[in-house]
C-alpha cells in the first residue's frame, strides 16, 4: 500500500469516475484501474462499485477512504511542515471548530493575519459541542476548542477516544455569571443562583444531540426555572440587555468582539450548587502533527488567556 494509491483512491471518490479521475491524475485509466485493483488485492476488500453511472464507494469502501483520508492529510501536514516542494497553484486549508468562545475568534483574527489569504483557505465554526467533536474527528477542522469539567468529562472523554481524537488542556477556570452591565445584580461583588432566580438563564443550543453533558456553560446539571436557548453569540447577547438574562462562563471575555456593555461576575456557590471548574482545552486528531498554521493558532489562543490570567 503506498501513498500514491491511497491518492488514486481519493481522487476517485472525490469525482465518482475513472475516466475523470484518470484525466485529473494525468495517467491513462488502465494504469488507474491496475493500481485500484492491486490496493483492492492487498486490502481484502472492494473498495468501489462500478456502475453504469460511474463509481461509488462499498460500505467497506467508505470505512477504508475516511482512514485513507486521515493518513494523507497527515502525509501533507508533514510535507507542508517539512517538504520544499511548493504547490504554489493550491490554497492550503486550515480550519478551528469551537464552542461559542470570542477568545477563540479574537485568536483565529491574529493567526490570520500572519499569513497570506491569497494562499489560504480559512475557516471558524463557532458550533454545538458535537459538532465541534465530529469535526476534528473527520478531519474538516484541524482543531477544535471546548471545555471539560468534572460533570461531562466521562462522557466527553469516551467520545474523543471512539473518534482517536486527543484532548490538551489549555486553561482552569471557576464559573462566572455572564450579564449585560446595567443588570440588577452585576455591581455585585457575586452572584449566586437563588439570587439569579428571576432572571432567564441562557444557553447555547445543542440541536440533535442535545443533552446536558454537551452544555457548552458551567453548571449545567443545576436546575434552572428560567430558560431560553439561542444559536448565536449576538443573540444570547441580545437576550442578556431584552430581558436581563445571564450565562455562565469562564469569565474570559473579549471586549473587542463582545463589547464593552457586559460584565462576568463570580458565581457565589452554596452547598446545593458548588462551583465546579472549566478545563478549557483544544482537540486534535490523536497524535497528530500540528500544520503552521495550528502551532500559530495555538500560540496565539495560549497568548491572549496567559494575558487574561495576567
Amino acid at each position: 500500500m503506498t501513498l500514491q494509491q491511497l491518492f488514486y483512491a481519493l481522487t476517485i471518490a472525490k469525482v465518482g469516475s475513472m475516466n475523470k479521475a484518470a484525466e485529473s491524475l494525468y495517467i491513462s485509466q488502465p494504469s488507474l484501474t491496475s493500481a485500484i485493483k492491486e490496493l483492492e488485492k492487498e486490502c481484502g476488500i472492494s473498495i468501489f462499485l462500478r456502475t453504469g453511472k460511474g463509481v461509488v464507494p462499498t460500505n467497506e469502501g467508505a470505512e477504508f477512504l475516511m482512514s485513507a483520508r486521515q493518513v494523507y492529510q497527515q502525509y501533507e501536514l508533514l510535507q507542508e511542515k517539512y517538504g520544499s516542494l511548493e504547490r504554489s497553484n493550491i490554497k492550503k486549508k486550515f480550519g478551528v471548530s469551537t464552542q461559542h468562545y470570542s477568545f477563540a475568534v479574537k485568536a483565529f483574527v491574529e493567526m490570520v493575519k500572519k499569513f497570506d489569504i491569497l494562499q489560504y483557505e480559512f475557516a471558524i465554526r463557532e458550533t454545538k459541542t458535537y459538532e465541534v467533536i465530529d469535526d476534528v474527528g473527520i478531519m474538516k477542522s484541524e482543531i477544535g476548542l471546548l471545555y471539560l469539567s468534572d460533570f461531562n468529562r466521562k462522557i466527553i472523554i469516551k467520545l474523543l477516544n471512539e473518534r482517536d481524537l486527543a484532548f490538551h488542556p489549555l486553561i482552569d477556570c471557576k464559573a462566572y455569571v455572564y450579564m449585560w452591565r446595567s443588570h440588577p445584580l452585576a455591581e455585585l461583588p457575586s452572584v449566586s443562583l437563588a439570587q439569579l432566580a428571576a432572571y432567564p438563564c441562557l444557553s447555547f443550543e445543542q440541536g440533535e444531540n442535545s443533552s446536558v453533558y454537551f452544555a457548552e456553560e458551567i453548571l449545567s446539571e443545576n436546575e434552572y426555572q428560567r430558560v431560553i436557548k439561542a444559536g448565536d453569540r449576538a443573540t444570547m447577547l441580545n437576550l442578556m440587555v431584552g430581558l436581563n438574562g445571564y450565562t455562565l462562563c469562564s469569565g474570559i471575555i473579549c471586549e473587542e468582539l463582545n463589547g464593552s456593555d457586559y460584565v462576568a461576575v463570580p458565581f457565589a456557590a452554596d452547598d446545593l450548587n458548588r462551583n465546579s471548574v472549566m478545563e478549557i482545552g483544544y482537540i486534535t486528531k490523536r497524535d497528530a502533527i500540528l500544520s503552521r498554521i495550528g502551532e500559530v493558532y495555538i500560540e496565539e489562543v495560549k497568548k491572549y488567556l496567559s494575558e487574561q490570567v495576567n
